[in-house]
Order: structure tokens, then C-alpha cells, then sequence
């Protein structure tokens, strides 16, 4: 029977075996030397309403409720998915802009979680990236934001894992890139990671420009995706970007690309900035062809 029609329109409280909070009692972050973030999150509790069902996927709104506030993420999914995504949006990304999107993978057999991300201007409270504001956290020893959102993301590959026992893929366009890398690096279980218009942030160049040392840049190390790649090597890699990105410059795409280690694949595609149906063909027909033989 078809997973949307065992329960009408309700809320379902599970247990996910990830998560994130604040309480240093069960749950803890560490910086090493060379700037790589690892924590230890403790579990969170969900709830589900399912939004839209048919016989090819059903449509969910699952919140995560974390002692450090709520994240909403939204699941598309077949029955028996081959392939399941934690896809990080860009900034100001709302998962309307992605209902074609999502008909075409659930339409291929893969999941779709769309994460809204602390403090993207969407339903989860947070502010956006501030690395003065998180560092002045991480000098107390709280919890800075972004590595709050580093837990969340390891929480939904956690549900997906649990729910599917299928491939989980880190993916995220633009800033959404970003954040993804950091998650595939921090959690082995990620099965590889999709980097689209994206590249590290600068904040690690602009702070030893500055001349600064120490903690501080230990942390600026911390919040670059590409500090990553050693960790998220030997899944694979692939990277996306167009030519003419108005907003990160291909050359930057392509240094990222260098950064990664083996195996990796750079795809040029045409448009210009973040996700979109030319991307999508490639991801789908990549896996398909990889998973073909998946039961």
C-alpha cells in the first residue's frame, strides 16, 4: 500500500536518530588543529503532515524540533526510492520554486527533502550567515549557528537512511553548496555530495589578509567547504557550474573543483546561476544509470 494512504492529512510523532541541540550534556562539537569540524548531535523528535499523495509520490512537511528550535523540511518521495537527496537551498530559495523539480525526481525513483535552513528567510527562525556572531559563540564554547545547521542536515540524512535504506546524497546550490560540503564531510554516511554554483566562502583568505591567527582561524577553517573534501574523499564528488554565473564566478567554481579530491566530476552547464532542469537531467541520468540495478 502507498505510504500517503495509511494516514489522512495528521501530524505523526517519530524519533529521528540525529539531530542537534544546545545541551552540552548531550550533544558536543570539536574543532582539531586543521580547522575540521566533527559533533556529536543528540537525537531530535519530528512531526508530519502529509500535504499531497498519489500513486507516483507523496508530499510531506516534516518539522524537526530540536531544543535549539524548530527546522522545516519538506519530502518528496516515492514508495521505494533508489536515491535520496538532502538538497540545501541557496539564499532566499523557497522549496515552491522546486514542485516541478520534485515531480521529475520522485518521477526517477528518488527522494527529495528540501531542507529551510536556519535563518534562509523562509519558516525556520535564524539569521543569515554571520561569522562574527557565530565566532563570538564559538569563543564562549555555545553552539555558533552554523554548525547547528551542520547537525540538521546529518538529522535529515539520519530520517532518510532510517525511512528509505537507500543512497543519501549531500546536495546544495549556491550558499546551499556550502553548507552541504561541510555536512558530507562531518557525516560519513552521506553517500557523496552535489556542489552546484558554489564555492568556499572567502572568509578564511579575508581573515589572514587581516592578519589574524589562532582561534580565529581555526574557525574561519572550520566554516569553508573545502576544508572538507579530505573527509568526504572516497565518495564521489560532483561539482556544477556555469560559465556565465554572475554571482560566483566560474573560476571560482573551478577552484573548488580542484580543491576536491578523486573521485569528482566538473559538469559546465549553460544558464547562469543555481539549480535548474539542465542540471537535473544530468543528476538523474548519472544515478539511474548507477542504480539501475538497486532493488
Amino acid at each position: 500500500m502507498h505510504r500517503g494512504i495509511i494516514a489522512a492529512i495528521i501530524l505523526v510523532a517519530f524519533i529521528a536518530l540525529a539531530g542537534c541541540t544546545g545541551n552540552q550534556v548531550s550533544s558536543s562539537y570539536f574543532v582539531d588543529s586543521n580547522g575540521i569540524l566533527s559533533v556529536s548531535c543528540a537525537p531530535v523528535t519530528s512531526s508530519e503532515e502529509i500535504l499531497f499523495t498519489n500513486e507516483t509520490y507523496t508530499k510531506t512537511k516534516i518539522v524537526m524540533h530540536t531544543l535549539d528550535g524548530d527546522v522545516v523540511t519538506y519530502l518528496a518521495a516515492p514508495e521505494h526510492p533508489r536515491v535520496a537527496i538532502v538538497y540545501v537551498p541557496g539564499a532566499g530559495e523557497k522549496p515552491a520554486g522546486h514542485e516541478e523539480r520534485i515531480v521529475r525526481y520522485t518521477a526517477a525513483d528518488f527522494a527529495f527533502l528540501f531542507v529551510d535552513i536556519r535563518g534562509n528567510g523562509g519558516q525556520t527562525p535564524g539569521y543569515p550567515l554571520n561569522p562574527q556572531r557565530d565566532f563570538s559563540l564559538f569563543e564562549k564554547g555555545d553552539w555558533p549557528q552554523y554548525y547547528l545547521t551542520t547537525c540538521d542536515l546529518v538529522a535529515s540524512r539520519k530520517m532518510l537512511s532510517g525511512r528509505f535504506g537507500a543512497p543519501v546524497y549531500a546536495m546544495g546550490s549556491s550558499n546551499g553548496g556550502r553548507y552541504a560540503a561541510v555536512a558530507a564531510g562531518v557525516d560519513p554516511e552521506f553517500s557523496g555530495y552535489v556542489g552546484i554554483s558554489t564555492s568556499d566562502w572567502g572568509v578564511l583568505d579575508s581573515a589572514i589578509q587581516q592578519g589574524y591567527s589562532g582561534n580565529l582561524i581555526r574557525f574561519a577553517t572550520s566554516l569553508e567547504p573545502s576544508t572538507y573534501f579530505v573527509k568526504i574523499s572516497p565518495r564521489p564528488v560532483w561539482i556544477f557550474h556555469a560559465v556565465n554565473d554572475p554571482i560566483i564566478p566560474f573560476d571560482n567554481g573551478k577552484q573548488f573543483f580542484k580543491d576536491a579530491h578523486e573521485p569528482k566530476t566538473f559538469i559546465e552547464f549553460s544558464g547562469e546561476h543555481g539549480i535548474n532542469t539542465e542540471v537535473d537531467d544530468r543528476i538523474i541520468m548519472q544515478w539511474a544509470q548507477i542504480y539501475a540495478t538497486r532493488e
